[in-house]
């Protein structure tokens, strides 16, 4: 047998995908696609923005703290960043009517679902918006977990808009140039009470 045929027949390597690892590529994928489109609003997006305005949820301390800066209060409460609706619902369970403003469309489509799932919450809304478009005047009580690079815009927004006798609650983070009349808690907890005179 002559050399170079031998040394030709080398076997030739199949190059085709087998169905199931077509059908692992796919899914792959579609899993890759599909967590994109989930995270964009929470990563990508807000670092477009100018003051990214983090989802963390209100803890059970803060939540308590906020009921008793508001207790004896009455009437309509918008939460700014309402996240997943914690603090639209404890406000509900007390007696408020009581509203949530979220950027996060997940979240709001989240929020929603949990109030329609529960007769106690129904009543309350929430609105996919932007805050700093958001009309403030409806609401006579308003609670806010900001960051810090955006209390300055906030106060000035909540003194052009809001009533007189309206009540801030501010959690995390203070309004910088206002006196609260209640400070409650220390650290991450703390929760500064306002009240707007005009």
């Amino acid at each position: 047998m002559d050399l170079e045929l031998l040394q030709g027949s080398e076997p030739k390597q199949s190059t085709a995908i087998s169905a199931t690892g077509k059908l692992l590529i796919y899914a792959t994928g579609g899993i890759a696609v599909g967590v994109s489109i989930i995270c964009i609003p929470f990563t990508v997006l807000p670092a477009l923005r100018k003051v990214c305005l983090p989802f963390v949820p209100a803890t059970n301390v803060q939540l308590e703290r906020v009921a008793k800066v508001l207790a004896g209060r009455s009437g309509k409460l918008l939460d700014v960043g309402s996240g997943d609706g914690r603090i639209v619902f404890t406000a509900a369970k007390l007696g408020f009517q009581a509203d949530g403003v979220e950027l996060n469309p997940w979240l709001v489509y989240y929020s929603r679902l949990a109030a329609w799932l529960n007769p106690q919450y129904r009543s309350s809304r929430f609105f996919r918006k932007d805050l700093w478009t958001f009309d403030l005047k409806p609401y006579n009580n308003i609670v806010i977990f900001g960051v810090e690079e955006m209390m300055q815009d906030f106060e000035k927004k909540v003194l052009n808009e809001s009533k007189n006798d309206t009540v801030v609650v501010a959690c995390r983070f203070p309004l910088p140039n206002m006196v609260p009349v209640e400070t409650v808690g220390s650290g991450v907890d703390t929760i500064w009470k306002y009240e707007i005179k005009k």
